[in-house]
């Protein structure tokens, strides 16, 4: 199975209504009278880490990863549950651990430690508290919307590639927390970029039944020469999301494109058409 097989398996699995049929980046649960927002990360050695990464930045990634998909919910971290598989640098793990956690006030609730042989894999359970109710979806945007991204995209890419002005970007991103929150009361739709702008655009134009005309030449891009590969490439953070055009948006954003009635396929970049069969972004498998 791919990615995408696997995940419409287990649609066919007993859902508690908080999993949002699978759809979102996050289960939205409801006990007594909070709101909580729940997420879980993994990172796998040779896909999401090079082998020999400083371990403090795989741990610093693992935490801010997770996080972003709080950020887009518009949610206030409560805390992490921590999937660890012991190996060289442990030391070093456990301090961009701590730097990450501490960074984003966002305290260590427990987890599972294991040994193994073969590839390192982490996970991170993130758990969240609403701060808007509706919680954002990726679906809800309307036509004659407007679609914005909080930042460029392309940064983390350079940095995998040595660059050396956006080696943090990919290394130790930061999670759109403070925007999240400030942008839940406004917005109809919400998620962040972490496979690739064009593919997350259409993940969202295609769960709320629309079509994304995104304008190229208005999507910021950290190398205008290779605007397409930032596009595609992925590990941004940033947040993508809808609002009605004449909304007073409480932080700064660029507006990229505007919702229209569902046209051929989700996502239109200028003139062309893009389906679920070109190279949208990052899939697993």
């Amino acid at each position: 199975m791919n990615e995408a097989d696997f995940i419409a398996a287990l649609r066919a699995l007993p859902l508690h209504s908080a999993a949002r049929g699978l759809a979102d980046d996050c289960a939205v649960l409801m006990v007594g009278g909070e709101t909580l927002v729940l997420t879980h990360d993994m990172m796998v050695e040779g896909t999401h880490f090079r082998e020999g990464a400083d371990m403090a930045d795989v741990a610093w990634k693992l935490v801010t990863t997770n996080l972003s998909d709080l950020a887009a919910k518009g949610a206030e971290p409560v805390g992490v549950l921590l999937g660890h598989m012991l190996g060289s640098d442990d030391a070093l793990f456990i301090k961009g651990l701590h730097e990450a956690l501490r960074a984003f006030a966002t305290p260590l609730l427990g987890g599972d430690t294991v040994a193994g042989k073969g590839l390192r894999c982490f996970g991170l359970t993130a758990i969240g508290r609403a701060s808007h109710t509706q919680v954002p979806s990726r679906s809800g945007a309307a036509a004659g919307e407007g679609v914005w991204i909080t930042g460029p995209v392309g940064r983390a890419m350079l940095g995998f590639e040595g660059a050396s002005d956006h080696l943090a970007a990919f290394n130790r991103p930061v999670p759109r927390l403070a925007e999240g929150r400030a942008l839940a009361p406004h917005v109809t739709a919400m998620m962040d970029i972490s496979d690739g702008l064009l593919l997350d655009a259409w993940r969202m134009a295609d769960a709320s039944g629309v079509t994304f005309a995104l304008d190229p030449v208005a999507i910021p891009v950290a190398d205008p020469a290779r605007a397409d590969d930032c596009m595609r490439w992925g590990d941004d953070y940033e947040l993508l999301f809808t609002a009605p055009a004449d909304t007073a948006l409480p932080v700064p954003a660029h507006r990229i494109g505007t919702v229209t009635a569902r046209g051929e396929a989700p996502l239109q970049l200028g003139s062309t058409m893009l389906r679920a069969s070109d190279r949208l972004g990052y899939r697993h498998g």
